[in-house]
């Protein structure tokens, strides 16, 4: 696991130093607001570390789970961005589903794309477009083996330090194994958060995931803090938090988790 995640860390800054990324006026107050709307006109590489445990019908089974989420702005022509945000999950895994298990490596990737107005709508800020899984997983107990594709949309508005929106999304399967079971997933973010002047960023939000197939709710609820600062000329954001599974399905993950999360930023 540690390889892969050498090699997907090289690649994102290999990228990104050709594309000569930057700074520019943005205040870092202004920078720390951006970072709470997922469709910022923002180059960013957010690391998100989650742990979790009592997983498995016995509640021995735990699992690190850190996902890598590039997202990449692109101006369309005067009025549209397209946002492409890309979650790369890297997995390590123990006693899930059975005791005695160890499973490690790379889950299922998805990538949203996200059309964009630059200005908002009525006040609200605004994307939508469709979002791809890719049967990217190193081991079958990583992944569904599936392809998959739906829509996905965000919406949501800035007032005075506040952050307030949601983002959803559904993905059926289309492709991959027969002898895997079909995915029909819809995933609610409804998140809030506020941002200080000395650019602290509370927030709050669940990531509800409702499974079609087994009509079974995951509602992970989470609370982090996070703090912007800057090393040399790089700005980053470090945070941590907590959450709780007020849901889970079954053999799902009970009672409290944490996560970790550091996110690079790479105005333009």
């Amino acid at each position: 696991m540690e390889n892969i995640i050498r090699r997907i860390t090289f690649l994102i800054a290999l990228v990104l130093s050709i594309t000569g990324a930057v700074f520019a006026e943005d205040t870092e107050e202004e920078l720390a607001k951006k970072l709470s709307n997922p469709v910022a006109n923002l180059i960013s590489v957010p690391f998100q570390y989650n742990y979790d445990k009592d997983i498995g019908p016995n509640d021995d089974g735990h699992k690190s789970l850190l996902n890598i989420q590039p997202v990449w702005p692109f101006s369309l022509n005067a009025d549209w961005n397209l946002i492409t945000r890309t979650i790369i999950p890297v997995v390590d895994q123990y006693d899930i589903p059975v005791k005695s298990e160890h499973d490690s490596g790379l889950g299922d990737i998805l990538q949203s794309f996200f059309f964009s107005p630059k200005e908002p709508v009525g006040g609200w800020i605004l994307g939508a477009g469709p979002v791809l899984l890719y049967p990217s997983a190193t081991d079958s107990m990583l992944g569904g083996e599936k392809w998959g594709v739906g829509p996905t949309v965000v919406a949501l508005q800035q007032v005075n330090g506040w952050t307030y929106g949601i983002l959803a999304n559904h993905v059926e399967s289309f492709a991959g194994k027969d002898d895997r079971a079909y995915i029909s997933s819809t995933y609610l973010q409804p998140f809030l958060t506020y941002t200080t002047k000395t650019k602290t960023t509370f927030g709050l939000n669940t990531e509800s995931t409702y499974d079609w197939h087994n009509s079974a709710w995951s509602v992970p609820i989470n609370f982090t803090v996070a703090q912007m600062f800057k090393i040399g000329k790089f700005p980053l954001q470090l945070g941590a938090g907590i959450r709780y599974w007020a849901e889970s399905q079954d053999n799902g993950p009970e009672g409290f988790g944490a996560r970790l999360m550091l996110t690079f930023l790479f105005p333009k």
